[in-house]
């Protein structure tokens, strides 16, 4: 037990982000990005060079653009320190809450007095270069380098099964998981699409007065959910601007030390952010797995762990930013840790969300501990925010809590136990019928469906996974809402709904 005199009390200090803009000039390289952030957050501590030189960690988030095994090693470097490093997985958006948390154990434990969360993205540049042929002018990555600490191993994210009907990247996950939402609301696919457009404007909104968003441009609802050439249809339901935007370049940077470090190096007290708690949890790991698509325990459980050693009720939070690559993470986080998602007060972020703030890959969720903590440097006193993070398909969740007065229980971090229902067994391909739970249409460039992916559920209890690139079935799933209907699927993994075929459940 501490009090909320305790010196090891993890505080957030220093708060530093950048982007650089197309025709910017300045670095590109992640590492560099990185180096900036942290330079604009030891700004914002007013302590300067005294706190860089009591960094005793870097925690390092993993860079898709520049896949070095131990980026916090370059930027060390950079900043002529010589400090320890971590990471997490190279796959995962919920790295910055894991390496979150583990800072905060560390100081609270009195093993570390200062520590810097941070990470970059500069897929914008690296896609532009790739274009004209050409690498980037950035040092030689080193992919098989070990940081110092690896907290999470790298998994697979799919099945052979997911992967033979077509599912191998988030962009086909998340619309599955909004089908699956929609369904257990009872909305139609237009009251769904109207719902989600809602919530996106409202985001929109947030990332035009941020002015490190990527976009300052707002969007009505209507504009978002309409297909146009400046916002084609990707997959079924979701248009260009209900996905996430990776194409940028962002970094973010996070200084945390102890309260004693703090009061020593002089950082003003209205710089300060208590570290309240944290927890972290998995869903069930594959997708086809999972026993609901439309739940998940692991943020519940992760939510009632971070919440209730905090002492604070959801409906008495101030700013809260949920992982939001797409609209059906930011509708599972809002369920399970029960906030509205429809509540024009409560735009359920704080940055404007990984379409028009960006989505610098690994690295968001810094970005959103970031803008919380700015805003409880603002809010009233004994104020208490939360950030979520996740990876890969709403799989890895971390959640973190904050505030702007010292907690009464000084911070834990929690490896939260969520129920693990049966998994669902995936049926082995074959001429079955089944009951259509989820689907998607992958739509090309030219705004014509590529392919679709079905999920059924069979009289056993089993899922089906189905795919089909006919003309006729993928009309019928676009225009027809074949959910909850019987369809017919074969061998080779192809499937005819309903609506085609005559058939009554």
């Amino acid at each position: 037990m501490t009090t909320p005199d305790d010196p090891n009390l993890p505080v957030i200090v220093g708060i530093g982000e950048h982007v650089r803009r197309p025709g910017d000039s300045g670095p590109s390289e992640p590492a560099q990005l990185m180096e900036i952030a942290i330079r604009a957050a030891l700004d914002d501590a007013g302590a300067g060079d005294a706190l860089l030189q009591r960094i005793g960690l870097i925690a390092a988030v993993p860079t898709a653009s520049w896949g070095d095994g131990d980026p916090g090693r370059r930027v060390a470097e950079l900043l002529g320190i010589s400090a320890p490093t971590v990471r997490t997985s190279n796959q995962g958006g919920n790295g910055p809450g894991v390496l979150m948390a583990t800072i905060g154990t560390r100081i609270q434990a009195g093993e570390l007095d200062a520590a810097v969360l941070c990470g970059a993205e500069a897929l914008k540049t690296l896609s532009d270069a790739m274009k004209r042929g050409e690498q980037p002018d950035w040092p030689a990555a080193d992919p098989d380098r070990a940081a110092g600490e690896v907290l999470e191993p790298d998994r697979p994210a799919n099945t052979d099964d997911e992967t033979a009907v077509g599912l191998i990247a988030p962009i086909m996950a998340y619309p599955l998981l909004e089908q699956a939402i929609r369904v257990d609301a009872g909305r139609t696919p237009d009251e769904q699409l109207d719902l989600i457009a809602r919530m996106w404007s409202r985001f929109s909104d947030v990332a035009a007065t941020n002015p490190y968003a990527w976009s300052h441009t707002t969007y009505t609802p209507e504009e978002i959910r309409t297909p146009s050439p400046a916002n084609r249809q990707v997959t079924l339901p979701y248009t260009k601007l209900l996905n996430s935007n990776l194409q940028v370049d962002q970094s973010a940077a996070v200084l945390v030390c102890s309260a004693a470090t703090a009061r020593e190096l002089g950082v003003p007290r209205d710089r300060w952010v208590f570290v309240h708690a944290a927890a972290h949890a998995t869903d069930e790991w594959f997708l086809s797995q999972r026993r609901e698509l439309h739940r998940s325990p692991a943020i519940r459980a992760c939510g009632e762990a971070a919440l209730g050693h905090a002492g604070v009720r959801a409906q008495d939070l101030g700013p809260v930013d949920l992982y939001s690559c797409f609209p059906s993470a930011v509708q599972l986080a809002a369920r399970e840790l029960g906030l509205p998602v429809d509540d024009p007060g409560r735009p359920l972020t704080c940055t404007g969300g990984l379409t028009f703030f960006g989505g610098p890959g690994n690295n968001y969720a810094t970005h959103g501990i970031a803008a919380v903590a700015r805003q409880l440097r603002e809010a009233p006193a004994g104020t208490t925010g939360l950030s979520t993070a996740l990876g890969w398909y709403a799989t890895k969740h971390a959640v973190g809590v904050y505030g702007n007065e010292p907690p009464a229980r000084g911070f834990a971090a929690f490896a939260a136990e969520p129920e693990h229902p049966e998994p669902r067994e995936v049926a082995t391909p074959g001429d079955v019928r089944g009951i259509a739970e989820s689907c998607t249409l992958i739509y090309d460039r030219g705004g014509d469906p590529s392919y679709g992916i079905l999920f059924a559920l069979l009289d056993d209890g089993r899922r089906a996974l189905g795919h089909t690139n006919d003309p006729e079935v993928m009309a019928a799933m676009a225009h027809d809402d074949i959910l909850g209907e019987p369809v017919d699927l074969r061998a080779d993994r192809s499937f005819t709904p309903s609506c085609l075929t005559g058939a009554s459940r």
